[in-house]
Order: C-alpha cells, then sequence, then structure tokens
C-alpha cells in the first residue's frame, strides 16, 4: 500500500507556519491511538489543521477514490478548508460541495473522484442520493461544527449522510462549545473527548468586554456614534435578523459610514463580494446575522459589535470568536438599552463605554474591490492578475492589495485614487487572451 508520505514538517513549511500548536499536536497523537475523537477548542484555533492532519496520514495514493468526507455547516467554512487543504500541497485532489452555485460544476469534479470531499450536509446528501460520490472507499469521516450542522435542522441529512458511509473506521467530531450532546447514528458513543476550551467557557483572556448604554430603544443613534468614536479600525456587529441587518447597514450608510452587510439569503455571489470588500478592506464594517460568527477566517478584526444580544451563552462565544483569535486581542461591546442588561452568563468584569460628545466620521477607507470576470477555471491566478494590473492599469505594487481568485471570477483590492484610472486603462485590454469584465465590485 502507498500511504501519504507527507510528514507535518512538510506540510507546515507549505503553510508557512512554524510548529504545530499543543491542540494540533495532542491531536495528531490521539487519532493515531483512537479511532474516534471529539475535539472541543475555540473558534480560530486551528482546528482545520488539527484534523487534516491525520486525515492525510491516512490517505493512500494507490486508491483512486474518495477517502475522506468532510462535513461543515456552511459553504464559507468548506471553502475555507478547501483552501487551507490546497496550500499544503498534498497533491491530493479535493473537491467542494454547497449550495448557491450550479451542481452541475461539482459533477464535473466528482466524474473522477477526488481523495477528499468537504461540502454542507444538503448538497453532500444530494449527490450521494445522485450516485456523484462513490462512499465505498470513504475511511476518515470529519464532522466541523457538528454541533452548528445539528442546530441548522439537518439532523435528518446527516443521519443520511453517515448512513451512507459503508467503510468509515475514523470519525473526528470538532466543535467551539461543550453543549452538544453527540446524537447515536454518528456511532462515536466510545469517542476520546479531548478539550482545549478556557475553563467554564470563559472567554479568551485576550478578549476584553465592554458594554454601551443606548438612551432609545432603537440604538441606530448610539451605534452611530460608537463607530464614530472607535474610528476605522475593523468591526463586526452582529443582528438577530436579516432584516434587522440590510435595515441597519442602510441606515449607517445614510450616516456616511461606510459598510457591507452579510446574510444567509443573499445570492452567492454578493456574499462573496460583501466578505472580499471586507477582508481587503474596502470597507472596515461588516453587518451581520450570525452566520458569521462561524468559520470565516477574516484576520485582524479588532471589534465585536452585540447590536443585538445574543439568544444564548454558545451564540455569544461564537460571534466573539471573530476576534482575539490566537495571539492577537479583541474587544466586544454590548449596546443595551434601558430594557436590557449584561446576560449572566457573563462573569468577567464588563467595562462601561462612555461616548464623546461630539462624533466625527470615520476616516474612509484607502481601497477599493475590484471585480475581475475571469478566475481559476480560466488558468488566472494571483501573480497573472498582478501582471495584468502593473503593466496594463499602470499600477505600482504598493497600489495592489489583497487579491482573491474564485473558480469564475476575482477580487483585487486597489487604491481608492488609482481605482477610476485604471478601469479606463484596462477598458479594451485581455488577461490571457481573454477579454473579461473588470469594475468596481457592487
Amino acid at each position: 500500500m502507498s500511504k501519504s508520505q507527507f510528514s507535518p514538517e512538510f506540510v507546515l513549511a507549505n503553510l508557512n507556519i512554524e510548529a504545530l500548536n499543543e491542540m494540533q499536536a495532542v491531536t495528531l497523537q490521539a487519532t493515531s491511538q483512537h479511532n474516534n475523537i471529539v475535539l472541543l477548542s475555540p473558534t480560530g484555533s486551528g482546528k482545520t489543521l488539527a484534523y487534516l492532519l491525520p486525515a492525510l496520514r491516512g490517505m493512500d495514493r494507490s486508491i483512486s477514490k474518495t477517502q475522506v468526507l468532510v462535513v461543515v455547516p456552511s459553504r464559507e467554512l468548506a471553502l475555507q478548508i478547501e483552501q487551507v487543504f490546497k496550500a499544503m500541497g498534498t497533491g491530493f485532489k479535493i473537491t467542494c460541495c454547497y449550495g448557491g452555485h450550479k451542481r452541475e460544476i461539482e459533477e464535473n469534479n466528482l466524474v473522477q473522484p477526488p481523495a477528499l470531499i468537504v461540502g454542507t450536509p444538503g448538497r453532500i446528501g444530494d449527490h450521494l442520493r445522485r450516485g456523484n460520490i462513490k462512499a465505498d472507499a470513504i475511511h476518515t469521516l470529519v464532522l466541523d461544527e457538528f454541533d452548528k450542522s445539528l442546530e441548522l435542522g439537518f439532523q435528518e441529512e446527516m443521519a443520511f449522510i453517515v448512513n451512507s458511509l459503508p467503510s468509515v473506521k475514523k470519525r473526528i467530531l470538532t466543535s467551539a462549545t461543550e453543549a452538544a450532546d453527540i446524537p447515536a447514528f454518528i456511532g462515536a458513543t466510545d469517542a476520546e473527548t479531548l478539550n482545549f476550551l478556557p475553563e467554564g467557557g470563559a472567554p479568551s483572556q485576550a478578549l476584553q468586554i465592554q458594554k454601551l448604554h443606548s438612551p432609545e430603544k432603537d440604538k441606530i443613534e448610539t451605534l452611530f456614534r460608537l463607530l464614530c468614536h472607535l474610528g476605522n479600525r475593523s468591526a463586526v456587529i452582529f443582528c438577530n435578523h436579516r432584516e434587522a441587518v440590510e435595515r441597519t447597514s442602510k441606515l449607517l450608510a445614510e450616516k456616511s459610514i461606510i459598510n457591507t452587510f452579510y446574510h444567509g439569503a443573499m445570492e452567492q455571489r454578493d456574499r462573496e463580494v460583501a466578505l472580499a470588500k471586507f477582508r481587503n478592506g474596502s470597507v472596515n464594517t461588516l453587518v451581520t446575522t450570525d452566520l458569521a460568527a462561524r468559520g470565516l477566517d477574516i484576520p485582524n478584526i479588532r471589534y465585536i459589535i452585540h447590536y443585538h444580544l445574543p439568544d444564548k451563552q454558545e451564540t455569544f462565544t461564537h460571534r466573539n470568536g471573530r476576534t482575539a483569535r490566537m495571539t492577537a486581542s479583541g474587544t466586544a461591546i454590548l449596546i443595551l438599552n434601558d430594557e436590557e442588561k449584561v446576560p449572566a452568563y457573563i462573569t468577567q468584569p464588563v467595562e462601561e463605554i462612555q461616548l464623546p460628545d461630539a462624533a466625527l466620521l470615520p476616516e474612509k477607507p484607502k481601497w477599493t474591490t475590484l471585480f475581475i470576470g475571469a478566475g481559476k477555471k480560466d488558468k488566472v491566478n494571483k501573480v497573472d492578475i498582478v501582471g495584468f494590473l502593473s503593466n496594463r492599469g499602470e499600477l505600482k505594487k504598493e497600489d495592489i492589495g489583497l487579491i482573491e481568485v474564485k473558480d469564475f471570477f476575482s477580487f483585487v483590492a486597489v487604491r481608492k485614487t488609482k481605482a477610476s484610472h485604471v478601469l479606463h486603462l484596462v477598458k479594451e485590454q485581455k488577461i490571457k487572451n481573454k477579454k473579461v469584465r473588470i469594475d468596481i465590485a457592487k
């Protein structure tokens, strides 16, 4: 048998990581001793690599079938895992399956079975029913943020998926909370639990919690003044409902606060645009539902603002997991009107914010995001985009920011002062001998 020969050191070198953290090292060792593992670790602690390494260790190059299945609650998390696995440089094929885009794209990718499939319960279940996923050789099942999948109403679909895998020998379940029960159908009743959560589920010491009083029941004026006080540092504002997200975003925009919003009812490309703008600094404020509380890899978020109080402690924990990640620090701010108080589950000290009388608008972002209608499937990569914008768009290296290349389109941050000139210069130009649409991402 020709098993994977990739050592952790090889993978870490490709990821530009010096060493595994304690949680990852313990998990790697435990998975060699136990078939079933439950890994409890905070959001942002590196769980993805913790389970991909043992999954990789069990993969066999001589088998041209799917060997590992990773099930996740959201398409964003699925795409993030795909990105990490590709960056590991193993040479094994991975396919990402999720709703919101054409099933036919995935069906084509599944004709030659990938060694690893990652996807959401609904889409994976659909492919299994259609026979697009051949499950007979899948020996490792990973349920990442498994509690969230069950919470979102996927229990029946999850049961179907698990029961469709006749050859599973190893199961790895992850969560950032201790609250979830493991259903019997998963077959992991004997699982070894690795608990790396802070004692009592307490937030990271790097996380500071503050509160702000809103004299009005509608908190929008208080939120506006808070954002002015915080300046142009990145902030995620959590609301409890989609309608509230769009309303809050609109009202902030009317007050000249540049922001974008994100929720589950948006078209997939609109969601991609919103996240790209926030990641690359074209906007510093993201208004969202709890959809963004899990699985989004957005570095350097300084503030989490609870515009609406979370419904339970687990939600509070996951929202705050967007900041104070790893060794970074962050602040969670609760905006409370006269009818609200700090939830009882918050036991650490909560500092009260006093806002200044004057509200000065934050400095506007220096970047804007270009949409380029070509991506990986068009054989376009980041180097191609940098070369194109440098040569055809007359941009200097420092005028080009974060670039994200998707399957069929790309996003690139450019200096806002240069954007209109660039668009004029590249209007009739081609990338890889193909004329593509290039415009400001809306």
